[in-house]
């Protein structure tokens, strides 16, 4: 609780607001989501298919990210691994994971610029070159796939630092999720185990789901 209070001093300044984050980010992904199905023009069974793949791929970025710089120190990505390794995973613990106020949510969510990263950086580029080698359809539809998995991630790591007495926070299927991801917030697993925040897809895959076993 020390380095909560120590976090919330030095790193969340007086004119942060929780909800006007959370708001942005939800606001401003739903915005992209639309704007590239609204792309979209006469969409055939076979193009659809690429809403499924970018699901795939989506998860496995999550998965690989995680297991990966989040996790590891590696060089260009300091920031990453200093923001989730030594403050997420400190401020909130397996004994601890629920926030305390709106102010929490600021270690939380990912900041705003995360998502001009992800879009810039990602969605776009990729959605470019399927623009180039496949179709403009497909591209546009990865584009809202990868958006729409951004946006899932926010929200579904959102519920899971909330209290479990809350009403999103005993949903049986957050409440499920939510205790795949506690597990990776004790010390001794998280290098380890559950790195997929979604669904735990790719963990099952890579074999790298805790069972209680260690």
């Amino acid at each position: 609780m020390r380095y909560r209070a120590r976090f919330r001093a030095e790193k969340i300044g007086p004119r942060y607001r929780g909800w006007l984050h959370f708001s942005f980010t939800s606001a401003a992904s739903m915005a992209i989501i639309a704007f590239a199905l609204s792309r979209t023009e006469a969409v055939t069974a076979a193009q659809w298919l690429a809403v499924p793949l970018s699901f795939v791929i989506a998860n496995a970025a999550e998965y690989f990210g995680h297991r990966g710089p989040m996790h590891h120190l590696r060089r260009r990505a300091e920031v990453l691994f200093a923001r989730h390794t030594r403050e997420h995973h400190r401020f909130f613990t397996a004994a601890a994971m629920s926030c305390e106020s709106p102010r929490d949510f600021k270690i939380m969510l990912f900041p705003p610029e995360m998502l001009l990263f992800f879009l810039g950086l990602i969605a776009a580029p990729i959605g470019a070159l399927l623009f180039v080698i496949a179709d403009p359809n497909v591209a546009w539809l990865f584009v809202a796939t990868a958006m729409a998995y951004f946006l899932t991630y926010e929200w579904l790591h959102f519920c899971y630092h909330l209290p479990p007495e809350s009403a999103i926070g005993s949903i049986g299927l957050v409440k499920v999720l939510r205790r795949h991801h506690a597990a990776h917030h004790d010390p001794a697993l998280m290098a380890r185990w559950n790195f997929n925040i979604t669904f735990p897809i790719f963990d099952r895959v890579m074999g790298t789901t805790y069972r209680g076993k260690d």
